[in-house]
């Protein structure tokens, strides 16, 4: 017997690729609706190869006798929809910023800490992290595990698609512009993005940190080890899709490149490419369409005691936000709901 689900925010890049996802990882579904705003309403969207959903209005849905709701509409809408959802009886996992903090509401990378699902009972709601915190989390676990880590220091390199397809169709037109010698007016960016880079994701904090660093500092500690130290820079670059991350981590023990390779190859959702010759390293376009976090370019830093950088990339739309969600699902209907 198979699971009811909803997808909200279903016309987006990422509730597009959760319907694709639902579909690739086989999730048993009896009914699915896709969900979004009414001016979305009667749209058609791809649920696999040959079934076509007409969206509906979340605003008028009733989630009663539905089971699960995969949510990614933006913060505002999911804080009044999530919670409707909930009451319903309507587990909801929630891919925007606005529960991830709320102590009653578990924050959840099912690589890392599976177990904390089953407080979704407090609220009825589960959170999905920041997509550049998930993948840097799954890649710290196994050394977590091997070292215990004090301190990550991470430089992020964040394709446009973590701004949805506004963010997309702004480096398409900015870079045809270019090339046709149009002029420039960034919108969806403070400034150009095509051929260039912008050290800024979200808004400023009042310490010079962006909302987008705050959110890998607070979340890295909900989710593996509140101990860790974590300071973040979060670059924007003219990539569509996938994110790119620098990390250095410093341990409070020694732990070799060896031992750090090992544990990360044996770690579930990893990949390790690091062969240190020229190309012998993964980059963004390489992983798009993928489910990995992949890892390369292991290595010693000299500069601290205990310390170790490496290199690790994930498609941002499905590792970081579709995947995760599905996989938390996953885990919700094999051990809690169990039909």
């Amino acid at each position: 017997m198979g699971y009811k689900v909803a997808v909200i925010g279903a016309t987006g890049n990422v509730g597009r690729e959760m319907l694709q996802t639902l579909v690739d990882r086989k999730f048993p579904v009896d009914e699915v609706v896709a969900l979004a705003s009414a001016r979305s309403a009667g749209k058609e969207v791809s649920f696999g190869d040959n079934k076509i959903l007409k969206v509906k209005d979340l605003a008028t849905f009733d989630f009663k006798g539905w089971d699960i709701a995969l949510s990614s509409p933006g913060a505002k809408v999911s804080a009044e929809h999530s919670p409707r959802a909930a009451a319903a009886g309507c587990v909801v996992v929630d891919n925007t910023s606005h529960f991830r903090m709320d102590p009653d509401v578990p924050l959840v990378v099912p690589e890392v800490n599976p177990e904390a699902i089953a407080q979704y009972k407090k609220k009825g709601i589960i959170a999905n992290p920041n997509c550049s915190t998930i993948q840097m989390v799954v890649a710290l676990k196994p050394l977590h595990t091997l070292g215990k880590i004090k301190r990550v220091v991470v430089s992020t390199y964040q394709s446009v698609s973590g701004a949805g397809k506004e963010g997309m169709d702004e480096l398409f037109e900015q870079s045809r512009a270019i090339f046709v010698n149009d002029p420039i007016t960034p919108r969806k960016f403070p400034k150009q993005i095509a051929f260039n880079l912008i050290p800024q994701i979200d808004v400023f904090m009042e310490d010079g940190s962006t909302k987008e660093e705050w959110k890998m500092v607070v979340e890295t500690k909900k989710i593996l080890d509140a101990g860790i130290e974590v300071h973040a820079t979060c670059v924007r670059v003219p990539v569509f899709v996938s994110h790119s991350e620098a990390v250095n981590v410093e341990f409070t023990r020694p732990v070799s490149v060896e031992e750090a390779t090992e544990a990360l190859r044996n770690a579930p959702g990893v990949v390790v490419l690091d062969t240190r010759e020229p190309g012998g390293y993964i980059t963004p376009v390489e992983t798009t369409g993928d489910d990995p976090v992949y890892v390369s370019r292991i290595r010693k830093d000299p500069t601290i005691k205990n310390g170790l950088s490496f290199w690790c990339v994930a498609d941002n739309l499905r590792k970081g936000a579709a995947l995760n969600a599905v996989q938390i699902a996953e885990v919700l209907a094999r051990d809690y709901l169990k039909k």
